[in-house]
């Protein structure tokens, strides 16, 4: 396979660690800490609704009103919906000029517990169809507003959220600051696995919320094939096929006529014969022995829906040897526009090396392809398995010391993938040991969750108006 060219995330490679530190204490004449206090929509804004047509004008049509009804639900739903509208307000905002690998989407309830290769429970981010490199101060913003418009769906008080991004930004930069003093194997070795939750538990938590945390664990390593295939298969006709559940999961056999269906089906396994290349030869192997089933068209998150994408059913030894894949359109990152364009021709690479570089351990299955559609256009995926023992975290059911503990343990989480791409020494150095940075953020984080509150609500003028379609879920 050509190598493609990578994109530099140090301004200074090879400089010592005191050369570095003084990049970036010399990053706060051109960005100071205080300025990052600062989000005030300029004029010419473009309009958030716009973006999220734009966005949804490439997608699958039928499923655009479920992507709009989702983001109606709430100002978090539509949060989590709308990265696009906040890469393009981001882009104005000051920033050091380091770099480093970003998640792209780092809203809360994308860090949450997921396996290891060797069978561990980690905490770590999970998603990254937005990954690029960028400014890290842009990750960092997203979590922090993430935490307030959480906090305020909990009806907190502003003090009670302030404490919250105090804490997860301080956990942020010291841990920054600690990475910056370590080797460099140290930094890609650190990682933050189940017996850390439970001592931060025990630590910070009360009774009940550390009987969440247990069952949160206990739940995650139930989510795996296994468990999708007895929730998500039937046997119909003495054929064992992906039930339906329409409009939600779609069997390709419901989905098309014959002739499309067949089509689909091998365009399907001509993206998992060549899905397997981008693997390393041992799981390559491992995928072999596995054989498609039945395929079928799935609903996935909120900001994802209407992408194209297909969970994949196979089977191994017998009957009873499930893998489930996921098969996820990936399209050109949101960043793009206002970061660069990525050093990947294929975004489903992108996604990839980007998952690959920021998370502590990865899903073995995790490759792409690219491949022609049944409608004749050629697009990107990226495929993991469906289920890996993944653990979500409920912030409604959070009090605000229990969100507070869950912060600082993403800010954590997160300055750890940021020390593997981008410079640590320098980013630290810009931090520094004061809490100026951290009290900025505060402010930056209640001012675009106001921001955040006018976008849902003309979200929802919209939709009551005619103007953007949506459809309601029975969620029973």
């Amino acid at each position: 396979m050509p190598q493609e060219r990578t994109s530099p995330l140090r301004a200074v490679p090879g400089a010592t660690p005191q050369e570095r530190a003084a990049l970036g204490k010399a990053a706060r004449k051109r960005a100071p800490r205080s300025s990052q206090d600062t989000y005030e929509p300029p004029a010419g804004r473009p309009d958030p609704l716009t973006l999220l047509e734009a966005q949804s004008a490439a997608r699958v049509q039928e499923l655009v009103p479920i992507r709009y009804g989702r983001m109606t639900e709430s100002p978090f739903r539509f949060y989590r919906g709308a990265a696009a509208v906040m890469a393009s307000d981001l882009a104005g905002t000051p920033a050091s000029g380091i770099r480093a690998q970003l998640c792209g989407d780092a809203h809360l309830l994308n860090f949450r517990l997921l396996a290891s290769p060797e069978r561990n429970l980690l905490f770590d981010i999970n998603d990254f169809d937005e990954t690029l490199p960028g400014p890290w101060e842009w990750d960092v913003k997203r979590l922090a507003a993430s935490l307030v418009i959480a906090g305020r769906a909990n009806g907190f008080t502003e003090k009670e959220r302030a404490r919250i991004v105090r804490a997860t930004v301080r956990s942020y930069r010291e841990s920054m600051i600690r990475f910056a003093g370590m080797r460099n194997l140290d930094v890609w070795y650190t990682k933050t696995d189940v017996d850390r939750l439970r001592t931060v538990a025990a630590d910070r938590l009360t009774a009940p919320g550390r009987r969440r945390v247990a069952r949160a664990a206990a739940k995650a390593r139930t989510r795996d094939s296994l468990q999708a295939f007895g929730k998500l298969t039937e046997v119909a006709g003495g054929r064992l096929r992906i039930a339906s559940d329409a409009p939600l999961i779609v069997p390709l056999g419901e989905l098309l006529p014959d002739a499309e269906r067949r089509v689909a089906e091998g365009q399907l396994r001509k993206l998992l014969q060549g899905y397997g290349r981008s693997l390393p030869s041992d799981r390559r192997a491992l995928l072999s022995d596995f054989r498609p089933v039945d395929m079928a068209r799935k609903v996935v998150g909120v900001g994802s829906v209407g992408t194209r994408c297909w969970i994949i059913l196979l089977l191994g030894r017998d009957g009873e040897d499930p893998l489930f894949l996921q098969a996820k359109e990936a399209d050109t990152s949101v960043l793009a526009p206002h970061a660069g364009a990525s050093a990947y021709r294929n975004q489903g690479r992108r996604v990839v090396a980007g998952q690959r570089l920021m998370q502590a351990a990865g899903d073995i299955f995790l490759g792409w392809e690219r491949v022609d559609g049944f409608d004749g256009k050629r697009r990107d995926f990226y495929v993991r398995q469906l289920r890996d023992w993944k653990g979500i975290a409920e912030p409604e059911a959070m009090v605000p010391r229990g969100m507070g503990a869950f912060g600082e343990l993403c800010g954590s989480t997160l300055a750890r993938a940021h020390a593997r791409s981008g410079d640590r020494v320098a980013i630290a150095a810009y931090l520094g040991r004061s809490d100026v940075f951290d009290r900025a953020l505060e402010r930056f984080a209640e001012l675009y969750a106001d921001q955040n509150e006018r976008d849902h609500r003309a979200l929802v003028d919209a939709v009551a108006a005619g103007r953007l379609p949506a459809a309601e879920e029975d969620r029973g």
